[in-house]
This record gives C-alpha cells, structure tokens and sequence, in this order.
C-alpha cells in the first residue's frame, strides 16, 4: 500500500490513539517510553513511532512547529484511522499564578493559528472535546502534577512585530498561555468528528509584567521535569477515554 505523501504513514491500519509533539527529539524521547516501540515513518519534520502504554495501541508523533504543517500530520493521522489525538506542547504563561513547569490543560483556544481562518469561519469553535478535558485533569491529579485548566492562545507569530497582536487584552480577559498548534487540531477534530486535547508545559513567561531580565530560556530542568509529568499525563488520559 502507497505510503501517504506528507508524512510517509501508511494510508490505512494506524491504531486510533496518537500523541502529537512538535519536536522530532521529543517524539523519539516519547517513544522510548512506550512498550515494544518501533519507528513507522519519517519524513521531514514528521517522525512517527508505534507502540502501546497501558497495553493500549498508541502512535507518537512529531509535526515541527506552527499549524499549517501540523495540520498535514493531523490530516494524515486521520486518513490512516486514527481517531483521537492529545498534543503535548510547551507554552508561554499570560498569568500570575502558573510557574514554569506548571501543566496547562486547554479548554479551548482562540484561532490566531494562521491557517484555520483558510478552512472554516472565525466564528466556529476551537474546543477540546470534553472527555480529553477530564481524562487529562484526572491523570494530573492523579500523577500530582500542578495544572491549570482554562483558554489558550494560539499564534501563529511566534517573534512578533509592527503589529500588535493584542496580547494585553488577552492577558486582561484571563487567557492562561500562548502556543503555536493546538486550536488547528481542534479545529480539525471537530470538523472530522474525531476526538481531541491539549496539555502544555509552562516554559517561560509570554506576558510583559510576568518576564523576567533572563529573556526566554526553555532548555532548564524545571521545564524538562515539566515536560517528564507532561508526558505521563497525556499517554495516562490517552488510553483513559474509551473508545
């Protein structure tokens, strides 16, 4: 069977649970974790890994950074049979109160992503479906890793410029953090009628009067510790949900 033309999945038989990352090293570090693991594919920045966790069948996957990109995994995902995804991702805290390391377990996200606006009206939804919500909150609690639940912003401008991206009016509307990818895949899931959530991992602060003099630095051990409990709570909550 034809290899699908993005990614390099095959285009039929993927088990219906995928954990999604940005980073290819992250997915292969991911990987490692998993029972009887094993590389399927591995194309660009897409890198995929079969394996099981919990004896459950699950996918590992990489889709680099920025929506348009990961959009081609979450299509390809989907048209070789998978049926819920849970990125894991880092994310620029917006608020008092959440510490680098903090897991951020979204809702629902604003659309500022740079490609849904191509595919479907502003005014539909980018929401979690509601039982990757729970299951996520349920393995961070149980895990004891210190979450926040609530909207995430994604953007798809990760270095901004002349234009002003209304960052303070977020901040002042309580949005918890900023990402690059998560509202695609909502937007996605919805519109396939597939299941789909997102849990991040504070790596630094996005808000003027949260930054610190150091500048953004998300290679430290309190965000790679974060990144530890991320990982564990998103494969817990993946094989949690029924199918």
């Amino acid at each position: 069977m034809t290899d699908q033309p993005l990614t390099g999945l095959p285009a039929s038989g993927l088990p219906d649970r995928a954990l999604v990352v940005g980073d290819p090293e992250r997915a292969a570090a991911v990987a490692e974790q998993l029972t009887d693991m094993r590389p399927i594919a591995r194309r660009r920045e897409f890198h995929t890994y079969l394996g099981s966790w919990r004896g459950e069948s699950v996918l590992v996957s990489s889709h680099g950074v920025g929506s348009p990109g990961a959009q081609c995994l979450f299509e390809e995902l989907a048209e070789g049979g998978v049926s819920t995804i849970v990125r894991l991702g880092t994310t620029g805290a917006l608020q008092p109160g959440i510490e680098d390391g903090d897991l951020v377990i979204a809702d629902a996200c604003i659309r500022d992503d740079g490609v849904t606006v191509q595919l479907i009206p502003p005014s539909y939804p980018a929401a979690a479906s509601p039982e990757i919500v729970l299951a996520l909150q349920e393995a961070a609690v149980a895990r004891g890793a210190a979450f926040h639940r609530g909207i995430v912003w994604t953007r798809a401008a990760f270095y901004p410029d002349l234009v002003d991206l209304g960052l303070e009016r977020y901040v002042e509307a309580g949005v918890l953090s900023i990402e690059m990818e998560l509202s695609a895949l909502l937007v996605f899931a919805a519109r396939r009628r597939l299941r789909a959530g997102g849990v991040l991992v504070v790596d630094g602060a996005a808000a003027d009067g949260l930054r610190d003099g150091d500048g953004y630095n998300p290679h430290r051990e309190v965000v790679a510790d974060g990144v530890r409990a991320g990982v564990g709570v998103a494969l817990d909550a993946l094989v949690a949900v029924s199918r």
